[in-house]
């Protein structure tokens, strides 16, 4: 699974996830605070001009921000990036009302 995928299995009573309590962090829990940053700056643009619940792939994500948006390419390839990014596993941290992506690091 990678985060994409997650983002759109997740859900809170029945609503999707609100993208500013998902953390990524590695396997030993310690939260990645530059991947967490860059996934935040990606969702918050999706939420403006995109519809996560919608999209099929990644590929239609990216392909809504590029029509939509003048980001530059170098960006929606940050994004892509970030949303292909696979995860080992989910964890509700409920006292910290995060979800934590556990990430897989890229060899």
């Amino acid at each position: 699974m990678n985060v994409f995928g997650a983002l759109k299995w997740i859900r809170f009573d029945h609503l999707p996830l609100n993208h500013q309590q998902v953390v990524l962090t590695d396997e030993n829990g310690k939260p990645d605070a530059e991947l967490t940053d860059l996934l935040g700056d990606c969702l918050s643009k999706v939420d403006i001009f995109g519809n996560i619940e919608s999209a099929q792939s990644v590929s239609d994500i990216i392909d809504d921000l590029h029509l939509l948006t003048p980001l530059p390419s170098d960006v929606l390839s940050e994004y892509q990036k970030i949303l292909e990014q696979p995860i080992a596993g989910i964890n509700i941290a409920s006292h910290k009302q995060l979800v934590e992506l556990i990430y897989l690091p890229l060899v």
